[in-house]
């Protein structure tokens, strides 16, 4: 740790999605004064979510970025303090706790930690281009948008045969393009796509470019793997299901992490491996990974935290 200005605090939060805010709101209104080190990119994955339309209490919809800052100000209205840097460094192996940030040094009794995932995904520029103008890396979260038409999924596992299966609500169709010839998907998974009349394989192949107009996606170019080959998809919405990666470099060989790279809690709660440190969010949930479930959790995490401190007090 560097010589920087040095800040005590009850309680550290290190993230600023659903599952952070939510963590700050409950600790704040518990009079713990939590300190959310929100990040440079903050809010999470909700930043690059245009509609969300299944948060409960917003039944016309909400825009991610306002759905955040809404977060926010409920944090800070009951004395949450927000920093809008990135944690740089830590110390868990005594108490009270040390992070670092660019600026700072704190100490603190607690930490919650609500870093997030993000979407793996493909690198290509068109994609870029059309997120959420008909590119999506959440069937659960976008696939009602754009019902009736035909989609596409990217992926072979079992994360997008489910995001598959999902589309067939809406989908007049669903493509699934893959790069092999088989999927890495469980069998139960793949026998339940492959039975399904509304999805079709496209094997060997990968996405060369997104297709689109200035109202979204029409389609995709497809490069066949083993020719060369170029060929076009017509589709409405494209869904990347090649994996999501937690944001946990940070906490490597500190917390227990799974070989997915996602933070360990015991069953039940939000308590990692060190007393006093705490997770949430999709830095902690492979499976359901919805701003709701991170929400549920980061409430789990605050009064985990609340009760911890109150016990060491």
């Amino acid at each position: 740790m560097t010589e920087k200005p040095l800040e005590r605090v009850r309680l550290a939060i290190v993230g600023s999605g659903p599952a952070g805010y939510t963590a700050a709101i409950y600790a704040a209104r518990a009079e713990l004064a939590p300190l959310v080190i929100a990040g440079a990119a903050f809010g999470g994955q909700l930043m690059i979510t245009t509609e969300v339309e299944n948060y409960p209490g917003f039944p016309e919809g909400v825009a991610g970025p306002e759905l955040v800052e809404l977060f926010r100000k409920q944090a800070e209205r009951f004395g949450a303090r927000v920093v809008f840097e990135d944690a740089t460094a830590i110390d868990f192996t005594r108490r009270p706790f040390e992070l670092e940030t660019d600026s700072a040094r704190i100490r603190a009794d607690a930490v919650v930690v609500a870093t997030g995932a993000q979407a793996k995904w493909l690198g290509i520029p068109s994609e870029e281009k059309y997120v959420n103008r008909g590119v999506s890396a959440c069937a659960t979260c976008d696939g009602a948008l754009y019902r009736g038409k035909a989609m596409a999924v990217v992926g072979g596992g079992d994360t997008a045969m489910e995001e598959a299966l999902f589309l067939t609500r809406f989908a007049s169709e669903v493509a699934v393009i893959h790069r092999r010839g088989e999927l890495r998907a469980s069998k139960i998974m793949a026998d339940r796509a492959k039975h399904n009349a509304k999805i079709r394989f496209v094997w060997h192949s990968e996405v060369d470019e997104v297709l689109g107009d200035e109202k979204g996606v029409t389609g995709v170019r497809v490069r066949d793997l083993r020719s060369g080959a170029l060929s076009t998809l017509e589709i409405g919405a494209l869904f990347v299901a090649i994996g999501h990666k937690p944001n946990t470099d940070l906490f490597q060989g500190v917390l227990d992490l799974n070989a997915q790279g996602y933070l360990v809690t015991q069953p039940g709660s939000s308590r990692t491996r060190i007393e006093g440190v705490f997770a949430c969010g999709d830095a902690m949930d492979p499976v359901y990974r919805q701003a709701v479930t991170a929400a549920g959790t980061g409430c789990m995490a605050a009064l985990d935290a609340e009760r911890w401190l109150a016990h060491h007090e």
